[in-house]
C-alpha cells in the first residue's frame, strides 16, 4: 500500500508570499489538516474525541522545504505511520502536486495521546491500537522516508 493521502488543497493567494511561493507557516497548517485527516481514519474524530475526552498533542516536529510551491498548484499530503507505543505516534507526512512521486517538503512528527482533564498522557483505546497496527502493516513494505530523524546543527569546527 502506498502512503495514504490524507488532504488536498489548492494554494490560495492570502498563503503566497513576497517570494511567489507558499510561505512556510502555510506548510504546517496543510499538515496539520493532514494530521486531523489522521485522526479522523483512526477513529479519533471530533464526536469520538468528546465522548473519550482524548485527543493527540504534538510534542516534536520537523519541517523540511525541499522545493518550491506555488499559487494556484493543487497539493496532496500523504501520511506515513513511522512507529508508535500505547501513546505516541511518530508519523511522517510528505507534500506533493496532485499524481505527483516528487516530495515538495516533508514533515516528521511525535504525536502524544492525552486525557484532555488532565491534561495528562494517557495509552490508546484498543481500537485506535488496531487500527495503528492494521496501518503500520498496511504500509510495510514502504522504505522509510529520507527526512527522518534529522536534527539541527552547524557543521563542528574544524
Amino acid at each position: 500500500m502506498p502512503a495514504l493521502t490524507t488532504y488536498q488543497t489548492r494554494i490560495i493567494p492570502d498563503w503566497v508570499d513576497y517570494n511567489g511561493h507558499l510561505r512556510d507557516a502555510f506548510y504546517l497548517l496543510i499538515f496539520s489538516y493532514a494530521t486531523d485527516a489522521l485522526m479522523d481514519r483512526l477513529g479519533m474524530d471530533s464526536s469520538n474525541r468528546e465522548a473519550s475526552g482524548n485527543s493527540l498533542f504534538t510534542l516534536e516536529l520537523h519541517l523540511n522545504y525541499l522545493h518550491e510551491v506555488k499559487l494556484d498548484a493543487e497539493v496532496e499530503v500523504h501520511t506515513q505511520i513511522i512507529g508508535h507505543d500505547n501513546k505516541r505516534l511518530h508519523l511522517y507526512h510528505s507534500l506533493h502536486l496532485v499524481g505527483d512521486a516528487k516530495e515538495l517538503a516533508g514533515n516528521e512528527q511525535m504525536l502524544l495521546h492525552v486525557d484532555l482533564a488532565g491534561p495528562r498522557s494517557t495509552p490508546f483505546s484498543e481500537q485506535t491500537l488496531g487500527r495503528l497496527q492494521a496501518m503500520v502493516a498496511e504500509q510495510s513494505d514502504l522504505p522509510a522516508p529520507a527526512c527522518i530523524g534529522r536534527v539541527i546543527a552547524l557543521p563542528p569546527k574544524k
